[in-house]
């Protein structure tokens, strides 16, 4: 007999909109397994046991309402979630992944937590996530590492790598996630998990921090492709003082309305080679990516293979840009002390970025992004990549405390495809279709223009529908 968290997070929905069940029950039924599983795991710095009964008494409330009065709600009314620790919620504990914040307290509701509140989500807690979110892994100086559903021994991901473990072992349905260079996308592939990168400007990056480089966005970590556009429809939306606004999606609806629609056929654009000098595509990864090309082929799409050339001027942009963030967090001298090796490092290197290799960054980015719609977006509709160029690696196999220059290097190497669509902010899906022989996960990318996620999610829904089963569809600790 299945158990409430083999439900999609849209089943779960349905069944306490028809009355089958309550969000007080599916609340519970997550945090036992949280208090059960997760000390092993480490998915959730703060878990909001009082704040998520509450949440899920009021959503009961208002489902009962509803159903009386024949007015619809959210599709995700009365679902938990989980909420990246990189985000503010106010009165609620808010590390941002650092010792240096260990007993911050939330101030107020970042406008993507008020959105999910509108949608009537119920907060599981805030999930575990490198400092300041800056490395593509999940360990920090607050206790010990997150870990891989699928191995304990291997690293989820990051940086939304608590989000993604927290997802992939079932001890949440799904969970929002920040992308600044990859973070929903490679936690996503890592952990066998669906993750949306939405166009710059879909979601609010405000108040608190907003991004003024585009690189960042909120995303997506869900097992299904409905489940992630129903929880990118509950974010998504323009606040006031909003630095970038996306425009609707073409054909108007939701994403969600996108997800249940046939894509058409499309032309697509296979890109194996990485963007990103010296830079090695494992075999899995490789694999991976072939066997893609071959289902979208067989499904009537066209897929034709193309070369970009490789460009360490993108890499340098990307890492003026970088440490400038990193260097943006305003802390007391004993703070600064508690920082990891490679905070340290990224704000020492921004201390020699003048303002004209800022400028020219960020140009850099917009020359990307304009170098793709001429020389791509002009003939394809949709661009697949690995979305890593690794599988799953070991705990700790990125980091190089005494070497943080050469950690930047190697995370480089590891996540060549992702900061691309960071740079241009453009959408992009990772979709997980693959195991390895060792039986991890290994993820595929779609990209697509601006403001079109609906082809990528129609596409990427087509893609987990029509390939084969893969066993096993959970870890062993489901």
């Amino acid at each position: 007999m299945a158990e409430l968290h083999d439900l999609t997070a849209l089943e779960q929905g349905a069944a306490i909109a028809g009355g089958e069940l309550s969000s007080v029950a599916l609340t519970d039924h997550y945090l036992d397994r949280i208090d059960r599983e997760d000390k092993a795991l480490g998915a959730y710095l703060t878990v909001t046991a009082d704040l998520a009964r509450e949440q899920a008494s009021a959503a009961d409330r208002d489902t009962a309402d509803a159903r009386r009065d024949g007015t619809r709600l959210s599709p995700l009314h009365g679902v938990p979630l989980a909420v990246k620790d990189l985000v503010q919620v106010a009165d609620v504990r808010y590390t941002s992944g650092s010792r240096a914040f260990t007993d911050r307290i939330g101030d107020l509701d970042d406008h993507v937590v008020t959105r999910l509140r509108e949608a009537g989500t119920v907060l599981l807690g805030k999930t575990n996530l490198p400092e300041f979110a800056l490395p593509c892994y999940t360990e920090n100086g607050l206790g010990p590492p997150t870990r891989n559903p699928w191995d304990p021994e291997r690293s989820p991901g990051g940086s939304s790598g608590g989000s993604a473990a927290a997802v992939a072992a079932g001890l949440a349905p799904l969970a929002h996630g920040t992308d600044a260079g990859g973070s929903v996308r490679i936690p996503a592939s890592a952990c066998g998990l669906v993750g949306i990168k939405p166009s710059r400007g879909r979601i609010s990056n405000g108040p608190s921090r907003p991004d003024i480089t585009g690189l960042s966005t909120h995303g997506a970590l869900a097992r299904t492709v409905a489940d992630a556009a129903a929880l990118v429809d509950a974010m998504a939306g323009h606040m006031p003082g909003d630095v970038y606004t996306a425009p609707g999606y073409p054909g108007g609806g939701t994403l969600l309305d996108h997800a249940r629609r046939e894509p058409g056929r499309l032309r697509i654009a296979g890109l194996r080679a990485p963007m990103v000098p010296d830079a090695a595509l494992h075999p899995d990864c490789a694999a991976a990516y072939g066997a893609a090309a071959v289902t979208l082929a067989e499904l009537g799409h066209t897929v034709e293979e193309v070369e970009m050339p490789a460009d360490g001027g993108i890499v340098e942009a990307f890492t003026h840009v970088w440490s400038v963030e990193a260097a943006s967090y305003e802390l007391e001298p004993h703070e600064e002390r508690e920082l990891m090796p490679f905070t340290a490092y990224l704000r020492d290197v921004a201390n020699g970025v003048t303002a004209r290799q800022y400028d020219q960054a960020l140009r850099t980015f917009r020359g990307v992004g304009q170098m793709l719609t001429d020389l791509l977006f002009g003939a394809y509709d949709v661009i697949l990549t690995p979305t890593l160029a690794e599988p799953p690696v070991l705990t700790g196999e990125l980091r190089e405390d005494s070497d943080p220059a050469a950690e930047f290097a190697r995370m480089t190497a590891f996540m060549p495809y992702t900061t691309v669509y960071n740079l241009t902010g453009l959408p992009a899906v990772s979709v997980p279709l693959s195991r390895n022989p060792d039986g991890l996960p290994t993820g595929v990318m779609l990209g697509g223009r601006y403001a079109d996620e609906p082809t990528l999610v129609s596409l990427a829904a087509q893609l987990q529908a029509t390939t084969a089963e893969v066993t096993p569809r959970h870890p062993a600790m489901w």
